[in-house]
């Protein structure tokens, strides 16, 4: 029965591309050319399957150029926000100063005010202690006040340059925590949960819900408290944000520059056919030192098949690096390294055609996009 079916397809086939006879002709000489039904069928096959191969390209072209598309609308995006943020720190700054101008209140109740202010102001800036660049981005300029100043004047230039502290407090710890979360979106992590596990970071001025609640508690005005309330958060979420990076696979497993193969399918150097590639390829001399990208636990020394000899390292939280094709390893099974460890020199073992490391990352055993980890990795060392 199955000899007949195929005997109907066959046919079905001969009908589809029957034998021709191809004669060219060439200095007299006529030479005749047979393509039987096999050759076409053949033919037909490398044309789709070059067809196939060229579809399969332009798909991944045209997801890396929506992917770098997008990462640009989040770079305008953070841009424009905080050009708003600022023309609106300026706006709250002018209607301060406006504020301060037609007061009438005593020298006594300003100075209380201020030094309530400036009591709030501490606890918030213990957050910030220990951040690089706080330092600098958080001692704004004073006014230059002249001996002829009167008490009142000194005391409103106190309050405006308590403004400019909060401000730039604000603004300090919003651009690092959006850059941060920019760069956990670039790995295709979801940030708002690092920043709910680290969320007790975020220190005592958080923990009242309510600004009204919070200006009660440190006797300050509420738009002030709640000023204080938004940067210490912003902060707290830096902070667990920063905390998470340091545990997450964002460095570089060598110094080689340049990657020979991409993650995704590509043409197999052995068999020449289309094949997805798990990782990627850095090419480099032998004995090229090869570096951890996360602190972890070593979970393989060996060889794989394929692979050559492997190290692997457990990161927790369902992250695992792979280094393959490695000459020599210098760590065993169980042994904790930091980011940046040296733990093998490049080489050519396994399935390999020259000198060079093959980098993978999973999460929860799945194979992830090593390229997207090193560019949230160039984020997170911006941000710091």
């Amino acid at each position: 029965m199955s000899i007949a079916r195929f005997q109907r397809l066959w046919r079905s086939v001969e009908e589809l591309f029957p034998e021709r006879h191809l004669y060219v002709r060439s200095g007299g000489e006529i030479r005749g050319y047979v393509l039987s039904t096999g050759k076409q069928l053949l033919g037909a096959g490398l044309v789709a399957i070059t067809a196939l191969w060229m579809g399969v390209c332009s798909a991944s072209m045209l997801v890396g150029a929506l992917s770098i598309s997008t990462e640009d609308q989040q770079i305008i995006k953070m841009r424009a926000y905080y050009e708003r943020l600022g023309a609106d720190r300026q706006a709250r700054l002018n209607s301060a100063v406006a504020q301060l101008n037609e007061t009438n209140g005593s020298v006594d109740e300003l100075a209380a005010s201020v030094e309530k202010r400036h009591a709030a102001l501490s606890i918030l800036l213990s957050d910030f202690r220990g951040v690089p660049g706080a330092t600098a981005a958080l001692t704004p300029a004073k006014p230059r006040l002249l001996a002829s100043n009167s008490p009142i004047q000194r005391i409103q230039s106190t309050r405006l340059d308590q403004d400019r502290l909060i401000d730039a407090a604000e603004t300090f710890a919003k651009s690092r925590a959006e850059r941060l979360r920019l760069a956990f979106r670039l790995a295709g992590l979801n940030a708002e949960s690092y920043v709910s596990r680290g969320a007790a970071l975020g220190g005592p001025l958080i923990e009242a819900k309510d600004p009204r609640a919070l200006a009660a508690v440190l006797d300050v005005d509420e738009g002030f408290a709640s000023r204080i309330q938004h940067a210490s958060s912003d902060m707290g979420a830096m902070r667990a944000l920063n905390v998470a990076a340091q545990k997450l696979p964002f460095g570089r497993p060598t110094s080689a520059p340049q990657l020979s193969s991409s993650y995704g399918v590509r043409l197999d150097p052995f068999t020449h056919r289309p094949a997805f590639h798990s990782g990627l390829d850095f090419p480099a001399a032998m004995y090229t030192p090869i570096y951890t990208t996360a602190p972890g636990v070593v979970s393989f020394t060996g060889t794989r098949s394929g692979y050559g000899n492997t190290v692997e390292v457990d990161h927790g939280g369902g992250f695992k690096t792979r280094y393959a094709h490695l000459s020599a390893i210098g760590v065993r099974v169980g042994q904790r390294v930091a980011i940046g460890q040296r733990v093998a020199s490049m080489g050519s073992t396994g399935r390999s055609t020259g000198p060079h490391l093959h980098y993978e990352v999973w999460s929860d055993g799945s194979a992830q996009n090593p390229n997207r980890f090193l560019r949230a990795g160039q984020y997170v060392q911006q941000a710091n």
